[in-house]
């Protein structure tokens, strides 16, 4: 299935533990023209063959292409080998360049693969897989420990091999994720400087429908990639905010046609966001009516 522009216009985002089957063919419906799967662990998918039978489970639906796996790690031959257990049942790869979190940390990965020793390892990793696997391969970052660099390791990835590349136009830090609005000025800095044949996709700073249409003319950004709002509204895509029963019992219906693809605890997390996302939207309409 081809992955053209059109295809990278509304992406949902990979998110830990969120990005289920379910959820994907969710705010598919609602408009998103690409999803990911949440952050996957090559070493886990060769070791762990009931982390890689549930993998393979929710991958290859026909309601869910096309679908991109997010991968993280620094090994080329383990990012490999992990990656040809999957790629048949998905059309794309995705680098994870950007998990802040502190296991990323330990593991020399994500995020804390930014800085400029360890670029000759990023584009190694990217050029590797993408000369080895059978769909394209991208990468997903956030920006370099000094912002200015960022364009300059974004141009790399692409000459690397990267398909396109998404910035999260916030600095990595394990303790605050969300640590003020993100800096779309280094999206617009790295479209300038990567190959317009590349594209790029930025993430960060969209709430509503509106904010989608500013963020693609402050940054010239070729799609836009949204993650936790989408928890709330997974209609956003569709200028839609539904009714929170409705879309809870149309998400829990999708769980009941895909079993075995979804925990209790990640459907009730679900149900969860979509009653408080209308909660919060009710209670800023009452304010601006006081």
């Amino acid at each position: 299935m081809s992955l053209d522009r059109a295809t990278l216009e509304y992406i949902a985002a990979p998110m830990v533990n969120q990005s289920d089957l379910p959820f994907r063919i969710l705010v598919r419906r609602y408009g998103a023209t690409l999803v990911y799967t949440q952050m996957l662990s090559p070493q886990r998918l060769l070791e762990d063959r009931d982390y890689l039978d549930f993998h393979l489970r929710e991958l290859g639906d026909e309601n869910d292409r096309p679908v991109v796996v997010q991968l993280c790690g620094n090994n080329p031959d383990t990012l490999i080998r992990g990656a040809r257990k999957l790629v048949h049942r998905c059309d794309g790869i995705d680098l994870n360049f950007g998990c802040p979190q502190e296991h990323a940390q330990e593991g020399h990965y994500g995020g804390y693969l930014l800085g400029q020793r360890d670029w000759p390892l990023v584009q190694n990793l990217i050029s590797s897989m993408s000369a080895s696997l059978s769909v394209p391969v991208s990468a997903k970052i956030r920006l370099t420990p000094d912002p200015s660099l960022t364009p300059v390791l974004a141009e790399r990835l692409a000459t690397s091999g990267a398909s396109w590349i998404t910035l999260h136009a916030r600095t990595v830090s394990a303790r605050r994720r969300r640590h003020g609005a993100a800096d779309l000025s280094w999206v617009k800095a790295v479209r300038e400087a990567v190959d317009p044949r590349v594209p790029v996709i930025s993430n960060g700073n969209v709430r509503t429908f509106e904010d989608m249409g500013r963020n693609k003319a402050e940054t010239g950004a070729d799609g836009l990639m949204v993650g936790e709002t989408l928890l709330g509204n997974p209609c956003l895509f569709a200028n839609v905010v539904p009714d929170p029963v409705r879309i809870s019992l149309e998400y829990l219906a999708i769980c009941r046609e895909h079993p075995d693809t979804v925990t209790i605890q990640i459907a009730q997390m679900h149900v969860r966001h979509f009653v408080e996302f209308q909660w919060y939207v009710s209670s800023n309409m009452l304010l601006n009516v006081i």
